[in-house]
């Protein structure tokens, strides 16, 4: 199924390198604290993207990773920014932040002149992957500083500096696993292979998010490594899950991963369990909110549902794999929801557009962030799925909160083209019913080009399912969860209101009556075009989309789980054949 995707953007390496410029002084210029440490580690991703992207564009011209002028100051780069972090990390965020002097000069050599593409680090984004962890990692691992340290773009060139500062060695490597995602292989040139492999009798250390389905990229790294003559002893793992690999591994790399060292840090361990109240997010929030002696709970991977409904029967839905890590926090008759939005700048930016969304009304209210979490009031509701709602003022409220949207609140990302929904949609609808279907939604959208000059894209919600939204009891519709989803690891992105409005109608399952009046009242909020043909086009984009999420959700999950998303699938499955036969 197509489901997911990363955020990509264009950028020219000479803006890049000045607002890095101007993000590492501002931060020297900083009084230390918590919020100083979180900027040093916004600024290292931001440089850790930029080093990604010229290294794969240096990759996609040679067809192999080489050596480098610029590879080798970004690497140096990283290396300095990590020191700093983990000095930061290491002083419980107090005293002078030292930097080391050669980082302008360094950032100076990462100007290829040419644009670069730079894709957003999904640990970073999605999955509360902190750096300390693998700071923490490192330093238990008792390795020496000549290890050889090498890092698998995209994120593990970042994550590589980490271990390489924790240790105490030169520069990380960077490599490239390319290939069929389960079977990935390397391409390295002859002098690159030389300076790895200087030494083969030194340990390697194999840095990278995961592993995932295959654990391919990890292998890969590995097999290379033994052809060339390291001992298997040599290699030691750095992932961040202390999960084995997924189904698609093969029998050789299980047996592998069984065997060789592996090092692993949760985030638990790191801030939530933490010893060290300063290094706490507890504490964070405490002071944020100004209490103490507060009740925490862990509402991440669905358990959410049991504090809003009666009985595990009536619960929704839950992809846990996506699901961001959120907590419950209680002090007296007050409660607050502390969830993950992101280390990077897109964290503090939804912090702003929540404000704004609840200033007008919407949404719960934020109180604030602190390092990679927004904080918002608890609000107390029944889920719009387990309401008895009036369905008039149920839609003047959806359209008032989706036209809203649509009138005050731009894009801040791009997402994917109609004809990439198409596209997937046709994808996704063949593999979950057959070729017949397939046809039958490609005639029934017909070409996408000609609604391409009408569409606008805007800060669209992207998750209108009806558990999503609370009411209140003076009856107001509150929309929760309302920052995320156009930022996700999925493949939509930030999209025309048109979305959002076949979203809602296939969530709140409206008729086409009522469909017709939600269009019309955005349509008078938001001065869009919202008629049939572009409508019906979105709503068979969304079921597909929905049907591959779903369906994708079902593996590794509790029974009872299975059981919620399957009722989900096939909910959209019988309203896509609805649409289908007209």
């Amino acid at each position: 199924m197509l489901v997911y995707g990363d955020i990509r953007r264009i950028e020219r390496p000479a803006t890049v390198c000045a607002a890095l410029a101007a993000a590492m002084v501002a931060c020297t210029r900083m009084p230390p604290g918590l919020r100083r440490h979180a900027a040093l580690v916004r600024a290292f991703i931001a440089t850790g993207e930029l080093v990604q992207g010229l290294a794969d564009q240096e990759f996609e011209r040679k067809g192999a990773d080489d050596v480098s002028k610029v590879q080798e100051a970004g690497a140096r780069l990283l290396l300095t920014h990590a020191q700093a972090v983990m000095q930061s990390w290491q002083n419980n965020f107090g005293g002078e932040l030292l930097l080391a002097n050669a980082w302008k000069s360094l950032l100076e050599h990462l100007d290829s002149g040419e644009p670069v593409q730079m894709k957003e680090t999904e640990g970073f984004a999605f999955y509360a992957l902190y750096p300390e962890s693998y700071l923490q990692a490192a330093l238990s691992s008792q390795l020496t500083s000549n290890t050889v340290v090498i890092g698998l773009r995209s994120i593990g060139v970042t994550l590589a500096a980490l271990v390489a500062a924790a240790l105490g060695s030169g520069p990380a490597f960077s490599l490239r696993p390319t290939g069929h995602p389960f079977q990935r292989r390397m391409q390295v040139t002859a002098e690159l292979s030389g300076r790895i492999l200087a030494d083969p009798e030194s340990n390697f250390a194999i840095v990278d998010e995961g592993p995932g389905l295959s654990g391919s990229s990890f292998g890969s790294v590995a097999d290379w490594l033994e052809a060339h003559g390291v001992k298997p002893h040599r290699l030691h793992f750095f992932p961040s899950h202390a999960g084995e690999p997924g189904p698609r591994a093969s029998t050789d790399q299980r047996q592998r991963w069984r065997e060789r060292a592996r090092y692993v840090v949760s985030m638990d361990d790191v801030i939530i369990r933490s010893p060290k109240p300063v290094r706490n997010l507890q504490t964070w929030v405490s002071e944020l909110v100004g209490v103490e002696g507060v009740s925490w709970q862990d509402l991440s991977g669905g358990v959410w549902r049991g504090i809003h409904y009666a009985k595990p029967g009536d619960w929704p839905p839950s992809h846990i794999q996506m699901e961001k890590r959120k907590f419950l926090m209680r002090a007296g008759d007050q409660s607050w929801l502390i969830k993950f939005a992101g280390l990077s700048d897109a964290g503090s930016n939804k912090a702003r557009r929540g404000t704004l969304l609840n200033e007008a009304g919407f949404t719960p209210d934020i109180v604030g962030a602190c390092y990679g979490f927004t904080v918002e009031r608890w609000v107390r509701g029944t889920p719009a799925d387990a309401a008895d709602l009036d369905r008039s003022n149920i839609i003047d409220q959806l359209a008032r909160y989706l036209g809203f949207r649509a009138r005050h609140m731009s894009a801040p990302n791009s997402g994917a083209s109609l004809d990439e929904l198409c596209h997937m949609a046709v994808f996704n609808v063949e593999k979950a019913r057959d070729s017949e279907a397939a046809g039958k939604l490609r005639q029934l959208i017909g070409n996408p080009d000609r609604l391409v000059r009408r569409l606008r894209r805007i800060d669209s919600d992207n998750r209108l399912h009806r558990w999503e939204w609370l009411v209140t009891a003076t009856g107001q519709l509150l929309k929760t969860d309302a920052l995320d989803h156009n930022c996700a690891h999925d493949m939509i992105g930030c999209q025309d209101v048109a979305w959002d409005v076949a979203g809602a109608c296939v969530e709140f399952d409206l008729s086409a009556v009522e469909r017709d009046r939600l269009a019309d009242i955005v349509s008078q909020h938001a001065d869009c075009d919202l008629r049939d043909d572009l409508l019906t086009a979105f709503e068979a984009c969304y079921l597909a989309f929905q049907i591959g999420l779903w369906t994708g959700a079902r593996n590794g999950i509790p029974r009872a789980e299975t059981a919620r998303i399957d009722k989900a699938a096939e909910s959209y499955l019988r309203r896509l054949q609805l649409l289908l036969s007209g």
